[in-house]
């Protein structure tokens, strides 16, 4: 690799630690305490001021769940297959379904059957766009002044700067997909129109 490649490769680890970071919702303090890395070591190594190295990439790619490659974006080897960890957070299972640290993110999520059915939810706000399918299983989803229950097959898209939380509805084990624009991306679904077809000619008599 020349070494102005080199240099591009350390100078992108910096952001996409910080968007690793927040995509996982997780403070420097919270990571900081994971790694056993100073959180002044974590603050310059996001904002490039620290030269990241293998002794401290290591720790990160662990706590991130993610490989070293994905972690410094090397060069794809030509496997188109994705091979990421699964994340728990809170309990849900994020099975990531994309590389992509900007843009649009996809991920597969678990959500188990709820400990007390009628807990309140905590509706939350933040930038961005989202979509979700259900797989299987019964989702409630509460947006703004709507109190909904997907079930399988059913989708939602919303604004996620309107108040949201979702659960599980059922029994058992709650699937979905979720893609989620950061930046207020929003997924644009095609179809094929079914071909029309021509009128049949009226019977003979």
């Amino acid at each position: 690799m020349a070494d102005e490649d080199l240099t591009g490769v350390l100078d992108a680890v910096g952001p996409r630690l910080r968007a690793l970071r927040h995509e996982r919702d997780i403070t420097l303090a919270q990571l900081s305490q994971a790694t056993d890395i100073s959180l002044s070591t974590l603050s310059r190594l996001e904002s490039g001021q620290r030269k990241p190295t293998l002794e401290l990439l290591l720790p990160l790619a662990k706590a991130h769940g993610v490989r070293l490659d994905e972690l410094v974006g090397a060069p794809a080897t030509g496997d188109p297959r994705v091979h990421m960890r699964p994340v728990t957070r809170n309990g849900r299972t994020f099975i990531p379904l994309a590389r992509h640290l900007g843009g649009l993110h996809a991920y597969k999520v678990i959500i188990p059957s709820p400990k007390d059915p009628d807990a309140p939810l905590d509706p939350q706000v933040h930038e961005g766009h989202e979509w979700l399918y259900v797989l299987s299983g019964r989702l409630r989803l509460v947006l703004g002044e709507h109190d909904l229950v997907l079930t399988t097959g059913e989708a939602a898209e919303f604004d996620t700067h309107i108040p949201h939380a979702f659960t599980n509805a059922g029994p058992h084990p709650a699937e979905l997909l979720i893609i989620f624009g950061p930046q207020g991306e929003r997924i644009h679904v095609r179809a094929r129109p079914t071909p029309r077809r021509p009128p049949e000619a009226p019977a003979e008599p």
